[in-house]
């Protein structure tokens, strides 16, 4: 590799803010992380503060995964970042749980499970252990903010169509009829499928704009 190259590997960059967003969204184009995703979307604050808790954890852990990349035996590489994970969600539980008591209930073992959700594991393995911290600061925030996006999407859908509120607020009329299976199991994934129509509609003529 020669210095141009590793000038360009060094330096953080947009696109790896900007993929996480739209162009590789870890919920509208990869599809990871269906378990929060689906579980705790019923309401728009509950999807907030799991949108929020896990980039908190994705952002930290990709910092330290990436300054100890160096450090960290390729043998016990895959434990070594369940750790560093872990340790970042219990902070995130007990932080939670002293800002609000009701909605640490309502997440409930959402947040502990935050530890195995494939999508901060993969990026700790597939760009922090192999990038700097810059561009890993980078991909983490793209990434977090992306989940983030798509989980207040589904979970303000849901919302405004389950209660007709939003945030807890009234926005339809008293006499709105609420579609009460917008806020059980099933109307996450009817959700869910919608959006991911709209968005691979809008991907398809992207790509053919370009072409």
């Amino acid at each position: 590799m020669n210095e141009r190259d590793q000038h360009i590997n060094a330096t953080p960059s947009t696109d790896e803010f900007i993929k996480g967003l739209w162009r590789d969204n870890p919920v509208f184009v990869q599809v990871l992380g269906m378990c929060p995703v689906l579980a705790v979307s019923n309401t728009a604050g509950n999807a907030l503060a799991m949108g929020l808790a896990t980039a908190f954890v994705l952002l930290m852990s990709n910092i330290l995964v990436s300054a100890l990349r160096n450090f960290i035996p390729k043998q016990v590489r895959i434990a070594s970042y369940i750790l560093i994970i872990a340790t970042f969600v219990t902070i995130t539980d007990y932080a939670i749980q002293a800002i609000s008591v009701d909605l640490h209930k309502s997440l409930g073992a959402f947040i502990s499970l935050i530890v195995v959700n494939c999508l901060i594991l993969s990026r700790a393995e597939a760009f922090a252990a192999k990038n700097t911290i810059g561009r890993s600061i980078m991909d983490a925030l793209g990434m977090g903010i992306g989940f983030t996006f798509a989980l207040f999407c589904l979970g303000a859908v849901r919302e405004l169509l389950g209660n007709g509120s939003l945030f807890g607020w009234a926005v339809f009329p008293e006499n709105f009829q609420a579609w009460i299976v917008m806020i059980l199991p099933a109307g996450g994934f009817f959700t869910l499928a919608l959006l991911l129509l709209g968005i691979n509609a809008i991907q398809q003529k992207q790509k053919q704009a370009e072409a």
